[in-house]
């Protein structure tokens, strides 16, 4: 038999090169083989990936016009969550945040109904903050208006604001809230990777308006959209409405340091003792008019009548 021959060094060094540099092979799986996530990172572009999540819920007693209004929010926001009916009481702030941190979720919306006819909604960032409160006027429902609009449901909204949402820091830090809140993220799996209706918020006396349209465009069956098409392109109102009277913004999540207080708002109990006072003020100079007939016929009598008592033999 040949003898064998002996490696010399160089060749020795250079497979313990191969050696060190060969990569390891990946772990086999009953999927095929997995990949190793480090080396996945690295080739991969760093990039922002908006996770955000919406919890909606509502206080119990709330009556049926405001619950429909939160059910048409929540068909229009699918990366919104759920949940069931919280008590409203002071301590509902520690609730409704370890009801978000539960769900997973990074922002609230909170239907509260107090006395069976006044809704008020909270916008919360949770858990640090900042929240507001709003009082819901001129609630419509898509079931009351039965508008001819009409938009797929989960497709991504174009949000609108009116120019002065920029002109006071509050009306800033409120539209920053409403486009992290109302703003669906893109690639989301409950949504549609297009745009075919708008979430338009304006501001007028102080109040905020929500409308939604949806985008209506002629379409001659061919695949591209021609220029003349686009500048026929129509906003058909779909729904729901309501109107946002800003209360008082919060530095926390339900709570904490009051940064804004609305100087304009009222209260409606105040509102509604003030009609009250009205109608007993009808009632009071009603009662007046009576005392000051019978003071003024005790004051002035009438002279004895000699015939009066001539027909009573």
């Amino acid at each position: 038999m040949g003898k064998k021959r002996k490696q010399s060094e160089a060749e020795i060094a250079a497979d313990v090169k191969k050696e060190e540099i060969a990569p390891e092979r990946p772990k086999r799986t009953l999927l095929g083989f997995k990949t190793n996530p480090e080396n996945k990172r690295e080739n991969e572009t760093p990039g922002f990936r908006n996770k955000e999540k919406v919890l909606v819920t509502c206080s119990r007693r709330i009556s049926y016009r405001y619950r429909h209004l939160m059910l048409n929010l929540v068909d229009l926001l699918p990366h919104c969550k759920k949940d069931n009916k919280v008590e409203a009481k002071e301590s509902k702030g520690t609730a409704l945040n370890e009801l978000v941190e539960l769900k997973s979720c990074s922002s609230c919306l909170f239907f509260e109904c107090r006395k069976g006819k006044d809704l008020y909604l909270w916008m919360a960032k949770c858990p640090n903050g900042p929240s507001v409160k709003f009082l819901v006027n001129a609630v419509h429902t898509m079931e009351e208006l039965k508008l001819t609009g009409n938009h797929l449901k989960g497709s991504r909204p174009i949000l609108t604001f009116s120019s002065k949402f920029d002109e006071k820091p509050h009306w800033t830090l409120l539209k920053e809230m409403i486009t992290q809140i109302f703003g669906i993220p893109k690639d989301h799996r409950k949504s549609k990777p297009y745009h075919d209706h708008v979430f338009v918020f304006s501001i007028a006396d102080d109040h905020i308006w929500f409308r939604n349209y949806q985008i209506s465009c002629p379409y001659n069956g061919s695949q591209k959209l021609d220029r003349g098409d686009l500048e026929k392109m129509t906003l058909i109102e779909v729904g729901p409405r309501f109107c946002l009277n800003p209360i008082k913004v919060f530095g926390g999540s339900f709570g904490g340091p009051t940064l804004y207080e609305n100087p304009f708002y009222v209260s409606p109990n105040q509102i509604r003792s003030l009609e009250k006072r009205k109608m007993a003020g009808k009632y009071a100079k009603k009662v007046k008019a009576k005392t000051r007939r019978k003071m003024h016929e005790l004051e002035n009598p009438l002279e004895v009548d000699e015939f009066a008592d001539m027909w009573k033999e």
